[in-house]
């Protein structure tokens, strides 16, 4: 449901304003604290930032998160920009050299390494920069059985896979790391897996369970008194067919305490990020005419899938709510305002793809050229993944609401 504010802002914004995006922080803000106290105490949370990198965003969660992931050497100069001093993990696939010799220069203090020439690659920029130790997690394809994960909505690992390591691929890294036989700068502190997105509670706690037993076995069989540090990732689950349902935070927290007195002595972090701000966007524009083709009812709308990419890369309805506006002292034209009653109607935007669709034959009560409509669940995976550029429309204004 549309926050007061959000709702406000949305209804007074003129047609030349829209599309927008509006962000109500202070709900950010309750989700985040609400998060945050469902964990146990050690657990550390990072914030993904490729979900939404929009300094206030960032900012809001601050007091909230024990620091940040970052997947590129941009995300690693944008995300120190932002929040100056928060501790940041540079994970991600294909990092450059000059990626990585950049974020040592910034201090960043996590690097899950991907591959053993990306290891090698961190290891000759630590010793070109004269530093002396540079923290690593390995990012591993820890092997699951086939119903692990079951319900994912993408899974990055537990199969082929073009992220991480192997695990015995694992073992040729090993030599290069400080702890396991090496005098290099190179220190391996932990493992970190992010093997699937779109679990749900028990889920999560089953693959958590399953990465910090391999790391254990891992750190027994070679004596690895410095692994004390385990990522298991993020992917909790959004459902955006049913926006209410939301990831039972309390039962993984408690899980995940119960996760850690099996591991004394480890620390146990997390990387969400969908699940963190997806609930406090919303994308809000106007309903442009409405039309019937072949016997079915179509909105067109300003913007599109080339704002909002989200429901066209999920194959999804992106959930919304009609705003009606009252135009009658504006609907200035010689013909009736062009409506559909009590049918279903599908959202297109203005693009010239049949792709360009938000939500595909919804019953609505009442929708007319000239409405509103405010697309919920769109803090995450939004704007910053979509094809901006695509026919050259006017970019969508954006909102951070903070009262």
């Amino acid at each position: 449901m549309i926050t007061s504010a959000v709702h406000t802002l949305a209804t007074e914004l003129t047609g030349d304003d829209l599309p927008a995006y509006v962000y109500d922080l202070p709900a950010l803000r309750a989700h985040a604290r609400a998060v945050r106290d469902a964990l146990p105490p050690g657990l550390e949370l990072y914030y993904a930032a490729k979900a939404n990198p929009a300094p206030p965003v960032l900012r809001t969660l601050a007091p909230h998160v024990t620091g940040y992931e970052v997947a590129s050497g941009g995300e690693v100069e944008h995300v120190r920009a932002a929040v100056p001093g928060a501790p940041l993990a540079f994970g991600g696939p294909g990092k450059t050299e000059g990626e990585l010799r950049r974020a040592l220069t910034l201090g960043v203090e996590r690097f899950h390494v991907e591959s053993e020439q990306e290891l090698r690659l961190l290891a000759g920029a630590a010793e070109d920069a004269r530093i002396d130790a540079v923290d690593v997690l390995l990012r591993v394809n820890v092997p699951l059985a086939s119903d692990e994960l079951g319900g994912a909505a993408l899974a990055m690992g537990g199969r082929p896979s073009p992220f991480g390591l192997d695990p015995e691929a694992v073992q040729r890294c090993l030599p290069l790391l400080s702890g396991a036989g090496s005098h290099g700068p190179l220190r391996l502190r932990g493992i970190h897996a992010h093997l699937a997105s779109g679990l749900d509670a028990a889920a999560q706690l089953t693959v958590a369970a399953a990465i910090a037993d391999w790391a254990r076995k891992l750190s027994e069989r070679h004596g690895l008194d410095d692994l004390t540090e385990v990522n298991v990732g993020g992917g909790m689950g959004v459902d955006y067919a049913h926006p209410d349902r939301r990831f039972d935070w309390a039962a993984y927290g408690k899980g995940m305490a119960d996760l850690a007195l099996r591991h004394p002595g480890r620390t146990l972090r997390i990387e969400p990020g969908r699940a963190l701000t997806v609930y406090c966007g919303w994308y809000v524009t106007e309903v442009l005419d409405i039309k019937h083709s072949g016997g079915e009812a179509f909105a067109v709308l300003r913007g599109g899938t080339h704002h909002i990419r989200t429901p066209a890369t999920k194959q999804h309805d992106q959930p919304f709510q009609v705003l009606p506006m009252d135009t009658t002292a504006t609907w200035t034209r010689p013909w009736a305002r062009p409506a559909v009653r009590e049918e279903p109607v599908t959202l297109v935007g203005q693009l010239c793809t049949p792709k360009d669709v938000l939500a595909r034959r919804v019953q609505v009560p009442e929708l007319r050229a000239g409405d509103r409509v405010a697309f919920a669940m769109a803090g995450a995976y939004a704007w910053n993944i979509s094809h901006h550029d695509f026919l050259m429309h006017p970019r969508p204004g954006f909102h951070y609401l903070d009262t």
